[in-house]
């Protein structure tokens, strides 16, 4: 009797040595995954992310009482480092899948991000000349890049090939879980971790990170005699490129019959036609996340000058980004066990795409009520509150306003960011997994880059009246709307694309199927 769910049904652990192998002829001699070697992956995720957003929550804060630095600037600094840590994943996957391999890519990667936290947790304490400070922050982040995004691009990857030889359900499962715990630890960073940066130190409140970073590190050397891994395959980019060039822009199958199937055989010509396929999805998925790139930049100005005394002494202001993560906790293990199960049985079980569209919808209504807010806000600038410090001028609205906005966009997660890293792997090539969802991840940083380079134009065109130093004297519900407009159209153009995907899916499928049936074969 075959197993449906890796993460809650594991009985004898079969393993092989160092590269995943398949039986499909007999169910019998399937591997079977090891739910030890799940788990530290999971952990280690969770550990990751948990050190991640426990530099991103108050990074903006930071800026301002740590380094005086502007609006602007912080929100800048905020973009642009977000959108360095997820645009190296392209090139970690790269590594990983040519050199050195999933495992010894992460725990490299790791260290390199241990090494990024130290220099964080030593720039934020006091007492040290404001150049020092400023030297060793920027340094910091340039680590935490390198690190974050060596991880990202395989982590993923590994562990879906745990349990993917127990077919398409149970890899769902596990990008389900392995969203799930992402999030746990973003709620995490964004509650405690946040109250001692905000509300004690900022050298203690980096310190924990550091410290469960190099827990999450411990961990996953844990794992390292357990973990079923893929044989390297050679470099994928030079495969892309030469059936690219030996087909002179005249299809595919012109590589294959240019060199007589010597060099770049069929499967190789398929492998490179299914690259290119999901690189359409890819591109859509950018303005996306340049909406979702809001939550941690513009949402964060706007929480800072809303009216912050229902909060309690225990609670830091970066806690209201939870809210999204918060939203996604309680969705994905609904979603997991209940609706999708529901669908599947009533023969209405969404597609991959189907879901990532209605995330788009999800990311377009939580804009939308961030601009409703702004426009309320401005309405009542009447009191003056201390952050951290730093006074600001405020709204006597108070700052639960902004739990819609935040759920709104935890909600579009669920479907947008969950489904397109298990689109991903799934329509990926073999041979190309790591890279493909390094290419996923960069979708996420260029996002953030998008995001920025339309904050610069609207600023240059309406001479900063969209989003100045101070937001009380601009029009940042404008900005807001952009982006639900941006989205929106994005979303339209992203059904045209998912159309001609599954009709040329199909297609490819009736055609093997016919190839198998010929006599001729």
């Amino acid at each position: 009797m075959e197993e449906t769910d890796p993460l809650l049904h594991s009985n004898r652990v079969q393993r092989e040595s160092t590269s995943l192998q398949r039986s499909d002829q007999n169910d019998t001699q399937r591997i079977r995954p090891d739910r030890i070697a799940v788990v530290c992956i999971i952990l280690t995720v969770m550990c990751e992310r948990l050190a991640y957003y426990s530099v991103v929550a108050n990074l903006i804060l930071y800026c301002h009482s740590k380094l005086g630095l502007s609006s602007t600037k912080a929100t800048d600094i905020n973009l642009i480092f977000t959108g360095s840590v997820f645009l190296v994943p392209a090139f970690g996957g790269y590594i990983a899948d040519v050199y050195t391999g999933k495992y010894k890519t992460i725990l490299g990667s790791g260290f390199i991000y241990i090494l990024g936290l130290t220099l964080l947790y030593y720039s934020a304490i006091n007492g040290i000349s404001h150049k020092l400070r400023e030297a060793l922050f920027f340094s910091s982040l340039v680590f935490i890049t390198i690190g974050s995004g060596g991880i990202k691009s395989n982590i993923g990857p590994l562990g879906a090939q745990q349990v993917e030889c127990l077919g398409t359900p149970a890899v769902q499962s596990f990008f389900n879980w392995f969203f799930w715990s992402i999030n746990f630890g973003a709620v995490i960073a964004h509650t405690a971790v946040a109250y001692v940066q905000q509300k004690i130190r900022f050298d203690y409140g980096y310190l924990i990170p550091l410290v469960v970073m190099i827990i999450g590190q411990f961990i996953f050397w844990i794992g390292r005699n357990r973990y079923i891994t893929a044989s390297d395959e050679g470099s994928p980019f030079r495969e892309i490129f030469g059936i690219c060039w030996a087909s002179r822009c005249k299809g595919f199958d012109q590589a294959e019959r240019r060199n007589h199937g010597r060099i770049y055989t069929e499967e190789s010509v398929k492998r490179v036609r299914s690259f290119c396929k999901i690189l359409p999805v890819f591109g859509l998925a950018i303005v996306y996340f340049g909406t979702y790139a809001q939550t941690h930049s513009t949402f964060f100005l706007q929480s800072e000058r809303l009216d912050i005394s229902k909060l309690s002494d225990i609670v830091p202001d970066a806690a209201l980004g939870s809210f999204d993560n918060i939203a996604i906790l309680i969705l994905i293990p609904l979603m997991e066990i209940f609706i999708y199960p529901f669908l599947k049985r009533i023969n209405r079980p969404p597609s991959l795409l189907q879901r990532m569209g209605l995330g788009m919808i999800f990311a377009v209504l939580s804009v939308v009520a961030a601009g409703v807010l702004e426009i309320y806000r401005k309405h009542d600038i009447s009191l003056n509150q201390t952050i951290f410090d730093k006074d600001y001028n405020a709204s006597s609205i108070s700052i639960f306003t902004q739990i819609p906005q935040f759920t709104l966009m935890g909600t579009s997660e669920v479907f947008t960011s969950v489904s397109g890293m298990e689109f991903t792997y799934s329509e990926a090539p073999d041979m190309m997994k790591g890279v493909c969802m390094g290419l996923y991840l960069d979708t996420i940083g260029i996002g953030a880059f998008f995001a920025l380079m339309i904050i610069k134009i609207v600023n240059g065109i309406f001479k900063d009246l969209w989003l100045p130093d101070d937001i009380n004297n601009g029009k940042a519900e404008n900005l807001f709307f952009l982006f639900a407009v941006l989205t929106f159209l994005n979303f339209i153009l992203f059904i045209f694309v998912a159309k001609r995907y599954k009709n040329s899916k199909e297609q490819n499928n009736e055609r093997s199927h016919n190839a198998g049936n010929d006599p001729g074969d």
